[in-house]
């Protein structure tokens, strides 16, 4: 039989602004994934890596995937696309990193009151207040927890982010840990109103959500292969922690948030409380976007399930 014919694309990479002529290459294979196409366009342009591409059909459409494939997209043979310069990227792993490592150090310093934050006569001193201590702990634990799931549990859909939100995200933590820290290591801390029964009460919470958190991290893990960007409907597992997800979307942001509830029920600190606030609503900003993506992804998709809170949000 003779062999069939192999039709090549032309493709034309334009920018998306100014409608300039950047790229064009001929003789691209039908079977070339537009990651392919953003490594040949960044041998012509070697500032614009491939992580800071955005490449588009359309001007102000959405960015193309790595893994599409140029013949199953809507374009002739002379395929014309659309760059964006995303700007400088950075590692999500690095950002993740920084921006949970800020927290702890800050935290600890204020705790062992080093020189320059109370008055000197407190310098190296410690608190008399068992829960200080307690919480302490608490928020340690929380970030280790955090910087070694990044290490060994998360796997990343997005490999980059832009590097301006390393600036804001380190501002947002590391501000809150210090705002935090310092009036509950504060030499005029007082506990809880209601002493031993709050705290105790409080730290079952706290312990009861990090678990259920990394339960889901976990459960998550585990529906996506090393290496692959595939996404699955998330169910329960034989872990009774992850039975929450018969009902919510995005269960780590529902213990993440009872965790902080719960700190800041052991604290009775208002900087606590307004960080669990405003964590809350930026977390229900996420948790509905996802929610809004695997409905649209999905179309057995459970009905019963809100995006953070069962039945309410």
């Amino acid at each position: 039989f003779p062999k069939k014919a192999v039709v090549f694309f032309e493709v034309e990479i334009l920018d998306a602004k100014t409608k300039d002529k950047l790229c064009f290459l001929d003789k691209v294979e039908p079977n070339a994934t537009i990651g392919e196409i953003k490594s040949m366009f960044h041998k012509s342009h070697p500032q614009w890596y491939p992580a800071r591409q955005s490449i588009r059909l359309d001007p102000k459409g959405k960015s193309l995937k790595d893994e599409d494939v140029l013949q199953h997209l809507p374009v002739g043979t002379t395929a014309t696309f659309y760059f964006r310069d995303l700007g400088a990227q950075i590692s999500w792993v690095t950002v993740f990193l920084t921006e949970y490592t800020g927290p702890l150090v800050i935290y600890l310093m204020f705790y062992f009151r080093v020189p320059f934050i109370y008055a000197p006569k407190y310098d190296f001193t410690t608190s008399k207040h068992w829960v200080v201590h307690l919480a302490c702990m608490c928020h340690s634990f929380h970030y280790v927890k955090r910087l070694l799931e990044t290490l060994f549990v998360h796997r990343f859909s997005h490999g980059t982010m832009p590097l301006r939100n390393i600036f804001k995200n380190c501002t947002y933590y590391w501000g809150f840990a210090a705002w935090m820290a310092y009036y509950i290591n504060h030499p005029l801390y007082t506990p809880p109103i209601y002493g031993e029964q709050q705290i105790r009460l409080a730290l079952i919470i706290f312990l009861f959500c990090q678990i259920g958190n990394f339960s889901i991290h976990i459960a998550l893990r585990n529906l996506r292969p090393p290496g692959s960007k595939t996404r699955k409907i998330p169910y329960p597992t034989k872990n009774p922690f992850t039975w929450i997800f018969l009902l919510v979307s995005c269960p780590n942001y529902t213990y993440e948030l009872g965790s902080w509830l719960g700190f800041t029920v052991m604290t009775q600190c208002l900087p606590v409380a307004f960080f669990t606030l405003v964590g809350f609503i930026q977390m229900t900003v996420w948790a509905k976007g996802k929610h809004r993506s695997y409905l649209k992804e999905f179309r057995d998709y459970p009905p019963l399930r809100s995006p953070i809170l069962p039945f309410i949000l």
